[in-house]
């Protein structure tokens, strides 16, 4: 019987969670690591939060089969949807997820104005309410969906006119309402972060929750798994349900990774993956 590597699962419905691999692997490069992009469905934002609940449920039973000890959902819009009946169907497995970060926002405005950039499912949702219940009381908070960044960031087109033109479609709104502080309520925005201060000015600051999240693992991986794994070599494993060549371009753009990609099969009604080869 094949002796499986404990290792931290991550996984997103592209390329997004990728911001919070990267933050892991600089903090802790000895974790070996599984990351699953469910890019047969990407983007999730639109979809309906049972769907969604639906695929999670799905890809947290294959990343157990694979050795996952601790289950980082690395999208806010699966977190919004799927973080807790998660914990209440697999106890046994700690899962980490992401909020949009509203509280260190509020604590750092300067003009009692904070932007929040998300997917609809993020910010429509009843965790976007309870954030903004609990932390931004005495600030005024603008919402924005920024619908076509997701799709962006998986098309690579991260600086140009074109992509420009598409991040100041929603941005300027933000800007003119006078937020001075940005929340990053997706982890594709990540990628986009650079763009997004070049046209923000220095003034106004970005909030990116990768970093937190990877601390935040690396405490849970700590507690559950008695420290990091003693290999020498830890494997990093990425799979994808789209296509892998795609996804290997993706992996050695956003992050200067390279390595082969597994492909995962949905199996009808989609309840289930099964590797391809």
């Amino acid at each position: 019987m094949e002796v499986l590597t404990p290792a931290v699962g991550i996984f997103d419905s592209g390329v997004g969670g990728l911001s919070v691999w990267r933050e892991l692997v600089r903090l802790a490069p000895q974790i070996p690591t599984l990351y699953v992009a469910d890019q047969a469905h990407v983007p999730y934002g639109p979809r309906p939060p049972e769907e969604i609940r639906r695929f999670a449920e799905a890809i947290t039973r294959f990343l157990r089969e694979q050795g996952a000890r601790v289950i980082v959902l690395a999208s806010h819009t699966t977190s919004a949807a799927a973080l807790w009946p998660l914990r209440e169907t697999f106890p046994e497995i700690p899962f980490v997820g992401i909020e949009p970060a509203v509280k260190p926002a509020a604590a750092r405005t300067r003009s009692g104005v904070i932007g929040v950039l998300g997917t609809f499912g993020t910010l429509n949702g009843p965790l976007m309410a309870r954030v903004v219940e609990r932390f931004a009381r005495d600030v005024r908070v603008i919402p924005r969906v920024c619908t076509g960044w997701v799709e962006q960031v998986e098309a690579g087109l991260l600086e140009g006119p074109e992509a420009e033109a598409s991040v100041r479609a929603h941005l300027d709104p933000v800007l003119q309402a006078g937020a001075d502080v940005l929340v990053l309520a997706c982890t594709h925005y990540a990628f986009l972060a650079p763009l997004i201060q070049r046209l923000s000015g220095p003034e106004v600051l970005l909030i990116d929750p990768a970093p937190a999240v990877a601390r935040r693992v690396l405490e849970v991986w700590r507690a559950q798994a008695g420290g990091p794994s003693p290999s020498s070599e830890p494997r990093a494993r990425f799979f994808t349900t789209g296509d892998p060549l795609r996804f290997q371009e993706q992996l050695r753009r956003l992050i200067g990774r390279d390595g082969p990609i597994e492909r995962l099969r949905w199996d009808p009604p989609e309840r289930s993956l099964t590797p391809e080869g």
